[in-house]
């Protein structure tokens, strides 16, 4: 083949690749889906037949083991799983949910929108069903009891790929209680829509209890925690976000300057400077942080990037204090507090031990 025949070659080979995976990711999601009806038409014959017949749930353990002999390939119908199967039905009776057909909806994300921070559309729910694998549904109903919240969640899994063990983590830090809550002047300095979609990419409070630091810590210990559990703090701050540098270098004016840490945000198509404070937030850390954003403009932003995005994280926002010293600057900057561990309720608090019981306990 000469030059421009293996050009066209190439394109055809990867044209056909992308058929081919296309095709596999269609094919994962009709059987997913597939199962997934499966398993609630026999939650529903099982219900059915229970609620006239008179059967308890005696019967389940019966199924389970005749199933299993009559039919020894077929994996997942154990007793537990029969028991979710009929909760599964009982749960979304009440929609028809597998009567709109769902499998020939879906094949790529793009009739899912963007998680927005109104309630989303019961509509929507068939669709999202069938897209999740069957530990997200069950963990999701065992969880999540209010339907439009739930949808929320199911919306981030197909959007962001969570596992169900980052699911199960998102759901108990409240993730979708944090999503948007930032102190921030985006809709005086960014267009629509990009300063609704800026403003749902920040979260107030981000928790870091996977960092373990002393009491008084100093930023930069703070920082250098955050980096070196780079995959855990990229998960808290949510999809879209790539890290750029830790203590990013810039020249001003024969003058050093450095960045505590720069992303570049993939959706919003611009970067993202995070400034790191210990205690409360203070008025100047907003003129500091327009510096930056002014210098990255200038500096970094290729001229197809959206304005650059500042985040600064106090461990107190002082939302007042915030919203007043914001408004002079004229960059997009988000105020949001961090943890790094969550409050107990107080119901425990009354229960567990105090550190002097436990001293005496202990001396005993």
């Amino acid at each position: 083949m000469n030059k421009d025949e293996l050009t066209h070659y190439s394109k055809l080979l990867s044209a056909i690749k992308t058929r081919i995976r296309q095709a596999q990711v269609k094919a994962t999601l009709s059987a997913n889906a597939e199962m997934l009806q499966m398993y609630w038409d026999i939650g529903k014959i099982i219900d059915q037949r229970q609620q006239k017949e008179g059967w308890g749930a005696s019967v389940i353990p019966h199924l389970s083991r005749d199933i299993r002999n009559e039919l020894p390939d077929v994996k997942g119908f154990s007793k537990r799983n029969i028991g979710r199967m009929i909760a599964f039905y009982k749960e979304y009776r009440s929609i028809n949910l597998f009567l709109q057909q769902p499998v020939a909806k879906i094949g790529n994300n793009q009739n899912i929108q963007p998680v927005v921070a109104q309630l989303p559309e019961k509509g929507m729910l068939p669709q999202l069903v069938a897209k999740l694998p069957w530990g997200h549904n069950i963990l999701l109903m065992q969880k999540i009891k209010e339907i439009d919240i739930r949808i929320w969640y199911m919306q981030n899994i197909v959007e962001q790929g969570w596992s169900r063990d980052v699911l199960s983590l998102m759901i108990d830090s409240n993730a979708h209680e944090r999503q948007g809550k930032s102190v921030t002047n985006f809709d005086k300095r960014l267009p629509t829509p990009q300063s609704d979609l800026a403003r749902q990419a920040l979260k107030d409070p981000y928790i870091f209890d996977f960092l373990t630091l002393d009491q008084p810590f100093r930023e930069k210990e703070l920082e250098t925690g955050l980096v070196k559990h780079l995959e855990k703090f990229l998960l808290e701050l949510g999809a879209g976000f790539a890290f750029v540098g830790r203590q990013h270098h810039i020249d001003i004016g024969e003058e050093d300057f450095y960045i505590d840490l720069l992303f570049y945000h993939l959706k919003l198509r611009c970067f993202v400077v995070i400034e790191l404070k210990r205690g409360q937030f203070k008025p100047g850390y907003a003129g500091q942080m327009n510096f930056y954003l002014n210098v990255v403009d200038d500096k970094l932003k290729h001229e197809t990037d959206n304005p650059t995005i500042g985040l600064i994280l106090c461990q107190d926002k002082k939302t007042i204090v915030a919203e007043y010293a914001l408004r002079g600057v004229n960059k997009p900057i988000g105020v949001s507090e961090y943890e790094l561990t969550r409050a107990l309720p107080e119901e425990l608090k009354s229960v567990l031990p105090t550190i002097e019981e436990i001293e005496a306990e202990l001396g005993d």
